[in-house]
């Protein structure tokens, strides 16, 4: 094995490695994230005043 075929190795393992964590990090991030809603607005039907409110 040669000088230059053992570094060509050593850095495609590297790079395997550094996509498998990557990808174990964004599947962790996609089941983590909440799907963003936009929430309604909602109208108060609650007409009454409180005591304090004059």
């Amino acid at each position: 094995m040669t000088l230059a075929l053992a570094i060509l190795l050593l850095i495609g393992m590297w790079l395997s490695v550094a996509a498998a964590m990557l990808w174990g990090v964004l599947r962790i991030a996609r089941r983590h994230h909440g799907h963003y809603q936009p929430k309604a607005k909602v109208v108060e039907q609650n007409t009454r005043k409180h005591a304090h409110a004059h």
